[in-house]
């Protein structure tokens, strides 16, 4: 046989093999609380259609987490299945700080995707932390205004989505209308700089829209019109790739602002729904999964393509606080807590996985699962072999996906975090808290942000921590710490040895 015919062979059975591997879809919320998704809540006052839709047509999960309670270390935790609290990072990245909290020798999410022959793609929110520097070269270390009027921006961004797996970005470094910097990344370049401090005059006045800082916004930049912007560019991904790369499966990460404070709908989308700006906003993030998935449909690949859904966190204070008391709305129903708590309305997530032809249509998982388990379902998905020293925190959840392991539990545990690191563990219907109050908030608080009007009574005032047993008290009411001290030692030492051991995945050697 010529060389140059068995090089063809080996090419075309390459192709082969990429074109049986699914096109991946995962569309992650910002800030979408269990109860904001009608298909989740059927008092919501807000209509998800499309969410809803791919509900009916995949796999909804009702005990599925984030691994914390924010934004950074759960999307740190999504792209390389392992907790974030083992880099020993507190809080949230905002403005220009970082370096990304990503090592480079850390396989991540796309990197493995793109070593199995897909191109991946990341359009939206960061947040895990980039490097920018100033004129002299030095690495700006300031998280605030200053340090986003120091930037030099003839310099490239040496650490950021593209060096970390992705080959190609377009977004924001950290929360797209809140933090500092208003302007967009593009590839490894700020192509139009900020160059005005946001008059916030100009925008929107509602009791959502105040979680604007006054940063450096760039003449490009709309605060109403920044889902819109990265749903035009993962569209526009989506069309060249499959009119230009037909066989080659692709990897797209589509990580919106919505639905995170301020709640700036787009035009075509204000008064929309009897909810408010919030629920207006929350219908516009319907709006963009439904075009996310028409696209697909248009172009001919939705049969061959797994859509995930997920988001980042609980639902924020004020949106929960205000859509209660005007809308009678409630984001993070039925739980309790919100965004930053340690209890459940801080962490369950919607999740929906939608796979044709493998994921059984209409179906409902009471599987516990976190998100950290992307990557090692993508890889058991697309038969890569993760090494043990990567994705130490996720698990396979294939078989559930394909209807294989129904009753049987895939995970046993589930690890959560907060901002300030504090920790809880679940074992089945046990929840243990490694500390007192919600991990997130002062329940003492009143004002705007004051939970104090949902404060619940700690049952055993004098524990260091708390227990609860979700299958009898999902609202996590009764603290049986002092009850239960078998439990609790039990489940404290677990928690200790996953914390000490680097890993809470069994090992794959």
């Amino acid at each position: 046989m010529k060389p140059l015919t068995l090089w063809a062979l080996l090419c075309c059975a390459i192709s082969i093999q990429a074109a049986d591997k699914p096109n991946i879809l995962f569309i992650l919320a910002d800030d979408l609380g269990y109860g904001d998704v009608a298909c989740y809540n059927p008092d919501s006052r807000i209509p998800t259609p499309n969410l809803d839709k791919l509900a009916s047509e995949g796999m909804k999960f009702t005990d599925a987490h984030s691994p914390s309670t924010v934004c950074t270390p759960t999307r740190y935790s999504i792209l390389t299945g392992r907790m974030a609290f083992r880099t020993g990072m507190r809080s949230v990245f905002t403005g220009v700080g970082g370096p990304c909290l990503i090592d480079k020798e850390r396989l991540t999410l796309p990197q493995m995707l793109r070593d199995q022959g897909y191109a991946t793609a990341c359009f939206g929110k960061w947040h895990i932390g980039m490097s920018f520097f100033d004129q002299d070269g030095k690495r700006i270390k300031d998280g605030g205004l200053k340090g986003v009027q120091r930037i030099d921006y003839s310099r490239t961004i040496p650490d950021g989505p593209v060096d970390r797996g992705f080959d190609q970005f377009f977004g924001t470094v950290c929360c797209p209308t809140t933090d500092w910097i208003y302007a967009y990344v593009d590839g490894n370049r700020i192509p139009v700089p900020p160059t005005k401090i946001l008059d916030r005059s100009k925008l929107p006045q509602h009791p959502y829209a105040n979680d604007c800082r006054i940063g450096m916004v760039a003449e490009n930049f709309n605060h109403e019109e920044v889902d819109l912007v990265f749903l035009d560019k993962s569209k526009k991904f989506l069309e060249r790739h499959v009119k230009n790369h037909p066989d080659k499966p692709f990897f797209l990460y589509h990580s919106m602002q919505a639905v995170h404070l301020p709640s700036l709908a787009a035009d075509a989308f204000k008064g929309k729904t009897k909810a408010g700006p919030h629920g207006d906003f929350i219908f516009e993030m319907d709006y963009i999964v439904g075009d996310l998935l028409k696209t697909l449909e248009r172009l001919g690949v939705a049969e061959n393509t797994l859509v995930i859904f997920a988001s980042d966190n609980g639902p924020e204070v004020p949106t929960v606080l205000n859509m209660r008391k005007t809308h009678q709305h409630d984001g993070a129903r039925p739980w309790r807590g919100v965004k930053r708590d340690q209890w459940e309305g801080g962490h369950r997530t919607p999740f929906i996985v939608r796979w044709p032809g493998k994921v059984k249509m209409g179906t409902t998982s009471h599987q516990l699962t976190s998100l950290t388990d992307v990557m090692a379902t993508c890889a058991g998905i697309t038969g890569a072999k993760l090494p043990d020293d990567a994705a130490e925190d996720s698990y396979n959840m294939l078989p559930v996906l394909l209807g294989e392991q129904v009753d049987k539990p895939v995970r046993r545990f589930v690890l959560q975090q907060t901002m300030s690191l504090a920790m809880s563990i679940r074992d089945g219907q046990w929840k243990y808290l490694d500390h007192k109050g919600s991990g997130g908030h002062n329940y003492n608080r009143t004002g705007p942000w004051g939970m104090k009007p949902y404060a619940l009574a700690d049952t055993d005032p004098d524990a260091p921590g708390q227990l609860y047993n979700l299958e009898v008290d999902p609202g996590e009411t009764t603290n049986l710490f002092s009850q239960h001290p078998e439990t609790v030692k039990r489940m404290k030492a677990q928690l200790e040895a996953f914390k000490t051991s680097g890993r809470s995945a069994p090992r794959r050697r």
